[in-house]
């Protein structure tokens, strides 16, 4: 399905345009057009067909069902789900707004939200065929691990208190429904589902939509622009301080799981060692600019420095890590 919004970028940039995917220009609008428009449809589908199926819930029931499982589940559930969904790190973000709407804890929708980047089942088969199972395997581990144990501490944190206040407001009317000691919910009809499905999708595409295209803007503009040559130059020594500045280069770039991969061979080929090329290509498919101008409008800013402060040191534990056993992986 996600093929639909290649093609229509193909059309519009290259058929329509004339622009070729060997230009800077060309390559840089058809990411524009592929991805703006795949997360526009992935809001209002989404975020609608959330909206539908929890307007027929009984609040009430789920309240309970949360409050008796294990909470160490649900990360497990979250980051699962992540894993396995093809998404890019804003692509991930019209599910995490449905996941906080619907009242589900932040440190689940926040092991999604981790995770969905940093794996897929196209890159997971690149990285084997390019790595090795061996490597892969342990990638897709501590992917999961990142997720979940991000989830972990903004739940520890209580950081829900600081999403953006649209939201808040949505989760104390839901929660305040829940505590009434009434009757089973009432049940609504279709139409009426809809009605409420319609005015939250429309209330948030509203809030949001500027910001995807002035973020997947800044993404397309620097895509292509990954300055491979200098990283393997200048960080390929394996100091210490390499892993953190190449997690903050990769910051203002932005790629998906699989784009990424052909830099991470380019880079690994050129002499990077594995720990500082999985530090960078992770920061740059989970810690970009283009996603953190998108979060800005459903976090307040201390909950989005503390996301990117958590990013920035799980990915720099991560490139020590894999600096220190790449040798072992890679035989």
């Amino acid at each position: 399905m996600l093929e639909v919004f290649s093609q229509l970028a193909d059309l519009l940039v290259y058929d329509l345009g004339g622009l070729t995917a060997q230009s800077k220009l060309g390559d840089a609008l058809h990411f524009f057009v592929e991805d703006t428009s795949k997360i526009f449809v992935l809001l209002l589908v989404m975020i609608y067909a959330i909206a539908l199926v929890r307007a027929g819930l009984d609040v009430q029931r789920i309240r309970a069902y949360l409050q008796q499982r294990r909470r160490a589940s649900g990360y497990l559930f979250g980051a699962t789900f992540g894993a396995i969904t093809p998404f890019c790190s804003c692509s991930s973000i019209p599910l995490f707004l449905g996941f906080t709407s619907a009242r589900i804890p932040l440190g689940i929708s926040m092991a999604f939200l981790i995770t969905s980047p940093l794996i897929n089942e196209v890159a997971v088969v690149m990285l084997a065929s390019l790595l090795g199972w061996k490597f892969t395997l342990i990638y897709i581990f501590i992917g999961m691990s990142v997720g979940m144990l991000g989830g972990w501490l903004l739940d520890a944190l209580r950081a829900e208190r600081w999403l953006a206040p649209f939201i808040l407001e949505a989760q104390a009317a839901a929660e305040a429904q829940a505590e009434q000691p009434l009757a089973p919910a009432a049940k609504l009809s279709l139409a009426q589902r809809h009605a409420f499905a319609k005015a939250e999708t429309l209330d948030i595409f509203g809030r949001v939509w500027k910001w995807v295209i002035i973020g997947v803007g800044l993404g397309a503009g620097l895509h292509g622009f990954v300055p491979d040559g200098w990283i393997a130059a200048n960080l390929g020594g394996g100091q210490w301080w390499s892993v953190p500045i190449a997690v903050l280069v990769g910051i203002p770039l932005y790629s998906n799981a699989t784009g990424v991969i052909p830099v991470m061979q380019g880079l690994l080929i050129k002499g990077l060692p594995l720990g500082t090329t999985l530090a960078f290509c992770m920061s740059t498919v989970a810690a970009s600019f283009p996603e953190f101008i998108l979060l800005k409008q459903v976090m307040q800013l201390r909950l989005l420095a503390l996301l990117f402060a958590l990013l920035l040191v799980a990915f720099t534990l991560v490139g020590w890590l894999f600096n220190a056993i790449g040798p072992w992986i890679l035989n």
